[in-house]
């Protein structure tokens, strides 16, 4: 297991990180959220034997429930781990219980640490944008957290470029903490965050933590071309919703690769794929979920493997999405200008 500093901070984090949104109380209408404390507490010794030291929840997995079961199953292993946590949910019936007002902020906070029966939350996000609340209140009940010792780091998930950069300016005018991290999708098969993303993060200094690396399970080589996937699966014939899928044929091509390379070095195709996003700039963990053992020790060792130069070129260049306006108007007048942020879109791109 490899180690990163989490944006511009002094945490390390591991470079596999232990997904949660699985975990629940088995409500048939939500077939998702099953697992029980017994099967959490499994899966995470076994994820925390092998060196991982970062899980990750939100009080909207399960309403509550993914975080309550956290809690039981870390009791005796709390100081083993560094617990992110997410905040916007709605979380009840009133008006005030949901998004990112100074009000919701702290009273989810307060309720997250009930439910986790801890004492802080080492990074704590919001998981959406509020484009309701002002950025100013957003970030003052942020950094509030922070100076009262309840949150340890603080980060966002799923902003947009100007999201992001908003957040930050106005942390920056304020003298207030600033996020961190950022936890976003971004795999093999949806690459839409090297536009924006990824470039702050390289100018920014803001770590990502990538969620869904496998996207829902495409990535695994259990879906083949021409074939319905596995029954009971959330893509079980072709039912793409998350992550939604533009290209069927270029899906199927990437998947080809990973399951070649994995058959070359006689490993499972995740890790090819979680290989792969390991070595893209500013990520700093992936978030890594399972209902088995099996498939932990299975995506696992990619936190080690290292995948040649050929391999990464032929990996990228089956899934490089097409360059966007103004961006394929910048590789084409512009490029002799290019900073280490822009090409953390642009390298990657044919013509630079």
């Amino acid at each position: 297991m490899k180690y990163n500093l989490l944006g511009k901070s002094g945490l390390k984090v591991s470079n596999l990180a232990i997904g949660t949104m699985n975990y629940g109380k088995g409500d048939a209408n939500q077939p998702l959220f099953s697992l029980g404390v017994k099967e959490a507490k499994r899966n995470i010794d076994l994820c925390i034997d092998e060196g991982i030291n970062l899980i990750d929840t939100s009080d909207g997995y399960a309403k509550g429930a993914s975080e309550e079961i956290l809690g039981d199953a870390i009791k005796d292993k709390r100081e083993d781990l560094l617990i992110a946590s997410k905040v916007w949910n709605p979380m009840g019936e009133g008006p005030n219980d949901i998004g990112l007002s100074r009000y919701h902020i702290i009273s989810a906070c307060e309720a997250s640490l009930k439910r986790l029966q801890t004492d802080r939350i080492d990074v704590y996000l919001a998981h959406k944008w509020d484009g309701m609340t002002p950025i100013e209140e957003i970030v003052e009940a942020f950094d509030s957290l922070i100076r009262t010792g309840k949150v340890r780091y603080i980060g966002c998930s799923n902003f947009s470029g100007w999201h992001l950069m908003k957040s930050l300016s106005a942390a920056d005018r304020a003298n207030r903490e600033r996020f961190v991290c950022q936890q976003i999708h971004y795999s093999l098969q949806s690459r839409e965050a090297e536009n924006e993303l990824i470039p702050i993060g390289i100018s920014e200094n803001i770590g990502t933590l990538v969620w869904s690396p496998l996207a829902g399970g495409l990535l695994t080589g259990k879906y083949k071309r021409g074939e319905a996937g596995p029954e009971g699966s959330r893509h079980f014939e072709r039912k793409w919703k998350n992550p939604p899928i533009y290209d069927e044929e270029k899906l199927y091509n990437i998947i080809d690769v990973i399951i070649k390379i994995g058959q070359e070095r006689s490993i499972p195709p995740s890790q090819v794929a979680l290989a792969w996003l390991l070595t893209r700039p500013t990520v700093t963990s992936l978030i890594v979920g399972g209902k088995s053992e099996k498939q932990f020790k299975e995506n696992l060792p990619a936190a080690d493997l290292i995948l040649s130069e050929e391999e990464l070129n032929t990996l990228n260049d089956v899934s490089k999405p097409n360059l966007l306006y103004p961006y394929w108007h910048q590789q084409f007048m512009g490029k002799e200008r290019f900073s280490e942020a822009d090409l953390g879109l642009h390298k990657w791109h044919s013509g630079y």
